[in-house]
């Protein structure tokens, strides 16, 4: 048993595999009414103010659909949605390697840059120790669409992960970290045990030129 070890998760596409869960959630809010056509726009705009190149990176900054929303009713449909769409999602083989890194005492820490309220209930779910995600920039009653820095995507995972391997006492260099895509590229090369899940975006080339092994869950 090492508690000064630790077991990093990204979430989508490694725990959940497929997209991202915030399209669902997105489309839910759109059924509800919460969000319309005026803030599918704006993000939009949001995309093309960066092109080229053509990168999501803004949109995971600024949740241009949230900017000006009611916090307490985006929360509170966070809970129905966890257990109707990416409760079902949730793979099998992650399962397996979380209880695999329970039973060695290992500490849990799901690490993502998708918005805490929308992945508190998995983590409650999944009995993790530690959950860093992030954060929406709040202003009295409403979001203000920012994420909070540091956001935890590409060096901020690591920046993140190291701020609470300070605060724990926990070795990196003995930890792990699943994820999927190059905005986990930072902390994989950080931890002493990478594991490329699900690779995208030349994640399959970045693995195989460093020797880390691939795994595929579904």
């Amino acid at each position: 048993m090492n508690p000064r070890i630790a077991a990093f998760f990204d979430l989508d596409n490694t725990i959940v595999p497929g997209s991202a869960i915030e399209h669902p959630y997105f489309r839910l809010l759109w059924r509800r009414g919460l969000v319309g056509p005026k803030d599918l726009l704006r993000s939009v705009g949001v995309l093309l103010r960066e092109v080229p190149p053509f990168t999501f990176d803004p949109l995971r900054r600024y949740k241009a659909y949230l900017a000006g929303k009611p916090i307490e009713a985006i929360e509170a449909s966070a809970q129905g949605f966890f257990w109707g769409q990416v409760c079902p999602r949730i793979s099998e083989q992650a399962h397996r390697a979380i209880e695999e890194h329970r039973a060695q005492g290992h500490r849990l820490v799901l690490l993502t840059g998708c918005p805490d309220f929308l992945v508190a209930p998995l983590a409650t779910y999944l009995k993790l120790d530690h959950v860093i995600a992030g954060r929406l920039e709040r202003a009295d009653t409403v979001f203000t669409g920012r994420m909070v820095e540091p956001y935890p995507y590409r060096e901020g995972k690591r920046l993140v992960a190291e701020r609470l391997a300070a605060e724990e006492g926990l070795d990196l260099g003995a930890s792990f970290m699943y994820g999927d895509s190059p905005g986990d590229l930072p902390m994989l090369e950080t931890v002493g045990h990478p594991r490329v899940v699900n690779p995208i975006r030349g994640m399959v080339r970045i693995a195989r030129r460093h020797g880390w092994p691939i795994l595929y869950w579904n």
